[in-house]
């Protein structure tokens, strides 16, 4: 069960609008870059919000991984997106394949501001003998 969990919050993107609102674009520009990084998909979901008052509806991009999963939020009226990427290292460290789609995903966005977040999961630690 040990992984690597990145995360990413990019703020003010400055790329076109339909990537923060073409649920089905930006799906596609996911499992290209999950295929460019050398992971393998294995299923996915696409989702576009419905507007509210507050704008357009963002979208929810999902591509199941072999090695686990990646995920994408979108905030158009903020300009915002959320990302997420969590692969297992249990058949071999796919560590820095992880690292190259989050950067894809990014460079995607073009944001002006960005807050990146690792955690390894899984870390092998002694547990005591279960009573």
């Amino acid at each position: 069960m040990q992984g690597l969990h990145l995360t990413a919050d990019l703020h003010r993107c400055r790329c076109d609008s339909h990537w923060l609102l073409d649920a089905q674009a930006l799906g596609r520009a996911c499992v290209d870059a999950v295929n460019v990084a050398g992971l393998q998909a294995v299923a996915e979901l696409f989702h576009t919000f419905p507007a509210t008052g507050h704008g357009p509806g963002g979208v929810t991009a999902t591509v199941l991984l072999a090695e686990s999963h990646l995920c994408v939020h979108t905030w158009p009226e903020q300009r915002a997106v959320t990302l997420d990427v969590y692969v297992c290292n249990f058949g071999g460290d796919h560590s820095a394949k992880a690292q190259a789609l989050l950067d894809a995903l990014v460079a995607l966005f073009l944001p002006a501001h960005i807050e990146r977040k690792a955690l390894q999961r899984g870390e092998v630690r002694s547990l005591p003998a279960a009573v």
